[in-house]
């Protein structure tokens, strides 16, 4: 039975966290004792089970990761999904798990769109027929409200979303996560893992300052076993719109993510170009496909999303 937790202070470092129970801020809290033995970190059997049941007819459960913030995970999970969803006989989701800072909804432009719910639990937001997204930016009053919680919250907030959404059936979750190795992390490893968690793909710009975070990362991903899918490097090259002149914007002074892949002995999954039509698309909620179908960002995203396929196949 789950360990009841009363008074949680407002300062509460978390029960995941390795100062639970041992922090200052503990001091005086009635869970210290709880929280410093392990306790507290048991979840109940009956919630693991409900999540799994939500989880019996989604067939690729799918995290995107990476140590580093602002090297692009929420735009490469939103156009992995809108490259697997063009394919109208699957169905696909995005779960936005940054609960911090959810962009996706704007990205996929239904920022403003309100979650329903019913008697089979929450209703995603359909961005088409085959393409949905739950994130806690959908449950907001405005786009410009901070949301300013800890480890339990956030941790509460995830589990809602595994048991309380109404994912119906799905060939493939992508799951967007915020930077680090932090809370988020740790709550959807426990929660997704004993649901048979396809695994994780890996997200890096080509600097030596990403590449340091992001092998963090994968540490993380071999301690608590996440199978990593592969590494892809965003923001790769930048072609001028006027000239057309290929530049390097982030050096890979070390050898970039294809180096680290080998180093590590994963999969490289591709690259992605720094493109100013991205941006603008992401940034006004349009689909970059419809309007740059013919582009060679929209062709590197094609080959992203068959790389993915074929190592998923593999595992």
């Amino acid at each position: 039975m789950e360990t009841q937790m009363e008074n949680i202070p407002e300062h509460c470092p978390g029960i995941q966290s390795e100062s639970a129970g041992k922090a200052s801020t503990c001091a005086g809290c009635p869970n210290q004792k709880i929280c410093e033995s392990g306790e507290a970190k048991l979840e109940d059997p009956k919630i693991i089970a409900g999540i799994q049941q939500r989880m019996l007819n989604v067939k690729h459960k799918v995290l995107i990761l990476s140590g580093k913030g602002g090297v692009g995970k929420s735009t490469i999970t939103t156009m992995i999904a809108r490259v697997f969803a063009q394919d109208q006989t699957k169905n696909i989701a995005v779960m936005d798990v940054d609960i911090c800072g959810p962009s996706t909804p704007r990205i996929m432009g239904v920022e403003g769109e309100t979650v329903h719910q019913s008697g089979s639990g929450w209703s995603p937001v359909y961005i088409g027929e085959n393409l949905s997204l739950m994130s806690v930016g959908l449950l907001l009053g405005s786009p410009d409200d901070a949301v300013i919680w800890r480890g339990p919250k956030k941790n509460g907030l995830i589990k809602q979303f595994l048991t309380e959404v109404d994912w119906g059936s799905l060939d493939y979750l992508f799951m967007d996560t915020p930077p680090g190795t932090s809370d988020e992390h740790l709550s959807i490893a426990q929660y997704m893992i004993p649901c048979q968690l396809t695994g994780a793909v890996i997200v890096t710009s080509p600097q030596e300052i990403s590449l340091l975070d992001v092998r963090k990362e994968i540490n993380f991903c071999r301690k608590v076993n996440i199978p990593i899918i592969g590494i892809v490097e965003n923001m790769s090259w930048f072609v001028c719109p006027k000239c057309t002149k290929e530049s390097i914007i982030f050096p890979a002074s070390t050898g970039g993510a294809r180096q680290m892949a080998s180093e590590f002995q994963l999969p490289f999954l591709g690259q992605i170009p720094l493109d100013h039509r991205l941006a603008q698309s992401c940034d006004e909620g349009n689909d970059f496909f419809e309007t740059y179908s013919d582009s060679a960002t929209a062709a590197a995203f094609i080959e992203l999303g068959k790389a993915i396929d074929a190592e998923i196949r593999k595992l």
